[in-house]
């Protein structure tokens, strides 16, 4: 007999709302999480996605609507929802006057480990996040990547259910963010849940299961990220700069199903086989005269076409 509690979300958002002073931050949103997967917010600068998280680990409360992480309303069971999950927030909080052995020692301590325990698991997540050459160096003096190690190893260090990553990558060198990548993997292999936010679509591709996308506070799109692309959109896209009027007769020589997006003076013709928009290209311009850049359509081409912005943009 299968045992109906490892059926629940990990996390169920049910209709949530957050205002401040009137702003609408997040508006009717709902998810639901299921045990082992990660799950990712994508959206702009100003979409919600920040505050959602924060209202998961119960550091802010909605106005309306209902938040249960590990089947408890997080409102009324915030320690105790803490205490089994871990958080990775945008800006590093650390003691730079520290080491990050030093560091991950003094926040054992706010989990409450025991002092055998601790000394275990600093050694554990230093080398799990191959910290090891840095481990006794003050954080002032660290690099943003190996911080940013350190920040995902403080998530880690009271073995949590549950992981928050708000952008977990921003800004570090490609190196980095594949040593990230990798962690976040093996965390998901051994049984973790994952949220996090991203504006890369890459990273939201190849690391998550099912992702929202999000725009003015709202829930836009659900669902894995090749779904998706395959619901919304077609599988090849052209990209070349060209005028509304150009637009209009290079699209009249494509008598195949074709779907365009505009974004400044780039457009973005979606098709089954993108050969024919460079045919139709060539033909319009008297030879191969234009840049055209042909690739497979990603999540970003999914955010453009339901929200009409560029996960680059603010609202």
């Amino acid at each position: 007999m299968i045992d109906k509690v490892n059926l629940d979300p990990v996390v169920d958002v049910q209709n949530i709302s957050k205002d401040y002073s009137g702003k609408i931050a997040v508006s009717n949103l709902s998810m639901e999480i299921p045990a082992g997967i990660c799950f990712g917010l994508l959206g702009p600068n100003g979409a919600g996605k920040s505050t959602t998280l924060k209202m998961v680990y119960g550091v802010t409360s909605p106005n309306s609507g209902d938040i249960r992480v590990f089947g408890r309303d997080v409102t009324k069971y915030t320690r105790e929802t803490r205490s089994r999950l871990g958080v990775m927030l945008q800006e590093d909080v650390m003691t730079d006057a520290l080491t990050p052995r030093q560091n991950l020692e003094t926040f054992g301590r706010y989990h409450l480990i025991t002092k055998l325990d601790l000394s275990k698991r600093v050694d554990w997540v230093i080398n799990f996040m191959e910290l090891n050459s840095h481990a006794d160096v003050k954080v002032r003096n660290l690099s943003g990547g190996f911080k940013r190690r350190l920040a995902a190893a403080m998530a880690i260090l009271n073995n949590p259910e549950l992981l928050i990553l708000d952008e977990p990558t921003t800004g570090l060198d490609p190196a980095v963010r594949h040593v990230l990548w990798s962690k976040i993997r093996q965390l998901k292999a051994e049984g973790k849940t994952v949220l996090l936010t991203t504006h890369y679509m890459d990273e939201a591709e190849r690391l998550c299961d099912q992702v929202m996308i999000m725009a003015n506070g709202e829930s836009v799109i659900q669902g894995h990220p090749r779904e998706l692309i395959k619901s919304e959109l077609m599988p090849e896209v052209a990209e070349f700069d060209c005028s509304e009027t150009e637009e209009m007769k290079i699209l009249e020589n494509i008598e195949e199903k074709s779907l365009a997006l505009r974004s400044g003076d780039r457009l973005m013709v979606f098709m089954e086989d993108a050969t024919r928009v460079l045919e139709a290209i060539n033909q319009f311009d008297g030879g191969s005269r234009r840049p055209v850049y042909s690739r497979p359509a990603n999540l970003e081409d999914v955010f453009l076409s339901v929200t009409g912005l560029r996960l680059g943009e603010g609202q």
